[in-house]
């Protein structure tokens, strides 16, 4: 009898552990919400960066629930196509995460990244907690007073209200579409930058 209860016992402190350990590793788990342009482009670069869980294309910032990519195109509904980065802050972290978000896409260009022209095509920050919208305008000041564009940033820094999943044929796009044009000429260059930039930072393969 004793030793079923200490059976017992055990089991019941392994399931304890079990589940505290699932909890440290959850709460280490943060989530923000970037525009910075086509998403095909942002995604294919967060994709490469250690410490990233995922990353979701789709669409924030508008006023329409559950909006089509077709919908968003027309520019009416006031969403920006945006990625959802999931990331381990023990790998990576904020300031990391915005500092690549402002070395592959131009935060100068008020509506347009390229010849991707439109509302939906706006440089935007969606912060969830005071840490992120500090952080945010911290490294967008620093930029700002350092001159580092030849124009003043217009990135959006808003809070974050909703995200809409885009259609599962935007998700890992570039991935699965590497040999298209837009893919070669577009995303590829913006990779190579990245690449090269945080060459420290990169998944191992």
């Amino acid at each position: 009898m004793k030793n079923i209860f200490l059976i017992a016992i055990f089991a019941l402190s392994l399931n304890g552990f079990a589940q505290n350990t699932k909890t440290k590793k959850a709460s280490n788990l943060e989530t923000i919400t970037l525009g910075g342009g086509c998403y095909w482009c942002v995604e294919a670069v967060y994709e490469n960066l250690d410490g990233v869980k995922s990353v979701v294309s789709g669409f924030s910032g508008g006023k329409v629930a559950n909006p089509t990519y077709e919908e968003v195109c027309t520019g009416t509904t006031g969403h920006a196509e945006v990625v959802q980065i999931t990331y381990d802050k023990t790998k990576t972290d904020i300031n990391e995460i915005f500092q690549v978000f402002f070395t592959v896409h131009d935060p100068t260009t008020l509506n347009r990244q390229g010849a991707d022209v439109g509302t939906q095509y706006r440089s935007v920050i969606f912060y969830k907690n005071a840490e992120q919208k500090n952080a945010a305008e911290s490294i967008i000041a620093e930029l700002n007073k350092a001159k580092v564009y030849n124009s003043p940033i217009v990135t959006k820094v808003e809070p974050f209200k909703a995200f809409y999943k885009a259609e599962d044929y935007h998700q890992n796009y570039y991935a699965n579409n590497k040999n298209q044009p837009y893919c070669k000429m577009v995303i590829q260059p913006k990779i190579e930058k990245f690449e090269k930039v945080f060459k420290d930072k990169l998944k191992k393969k």
